[in-house]
């Protein structure tokens, strides 16, 4: 049941659960562990390591952030979320970029649900998390970038690795423009919100 499940952040605590909902699924999108959207820093080089190290390394560093949905012990779905200086490397970057009048400090990049728990509900409670997690580093803007459905049209998982439309709609967020064949822009502004402490 949703009212089961835990959001915690991505952090060298829970970074092992995390691998572990990666390696069930052979490392997702084709071993990508959640790297793509990611460069190089100034002091780890994405080619220098496998792609859980290179992934483990930026959250050390504080680089890396996602919003995990906790079920017991483990994690069933990650919604990753940064600045665009940790995620610069979105699809149609060019075409955005040229369009972008208002840049904003946070964007969300990719959710990933275990095989397990898809069709539940499970990544809008990642996105709600990461925009709680986003409130409680201070707030401010956040844009994605969601596919928007074709009706009648089936759409592998693997196209919708940013969610759809519908489901930032849900969240709150307002369409601004498509990007690509189909993609869009979407945007929300999240307030700040001092972080609580478990009681």
């Amino acid at each position: 049941m949703p009212d089961a499940h835990v959001i915690k952040p991505l952090t060298p605590e829970t970074f092992p659960a995390w691998l572990a909902l990666a390696q069930k699924h052979n490392g997702v999108w084709g071993g990508c562990y959640c790297s793509y959207f990611h460069n190089d820093t100034a002091e780890t080089a994405k080619d220098d390591y496998d792609r859980p190290t290179f992934k483990l390394r930026l959250v050390h560093e504080g680089v890396a952030h996602a919003a995990l949905v906790f079920e017991g012990d483990a994690a069933i779905a990650w919604c990753q979320y940064g600045s665009p200086e940790e995620l610069p490397n979105i699809y149609h970057r060019k075409q955005y970029d040229a369009g972008e009048t208002n840049p904003a400090p946070w964007r969300i990049t990719c959710f990933f649900v275990d095989r397990d728990h898809r069709r539940s509900g499970v990544a809008y409670e990642a996105l709600g998390g990461a925009l709680s997690l986003i409130a409680e580093a201070g707030g401010g803007e956040v844009v994605s970038f969601p596919n928007e459905l074709v009706p009648g049209k089936k759409t592998s998982s693997s196209f919708l690795h940013n969610g759809t439309r519908a489901m930032f709609e849900q969240a709150g967020f307002t369409f601004e423009r498509h990007i690509g064949k189909s993609k869009t822009v979407m945007r929300k502004t999240v307030a700040s919100r001092e972080r609580t402490s478990p009681a």
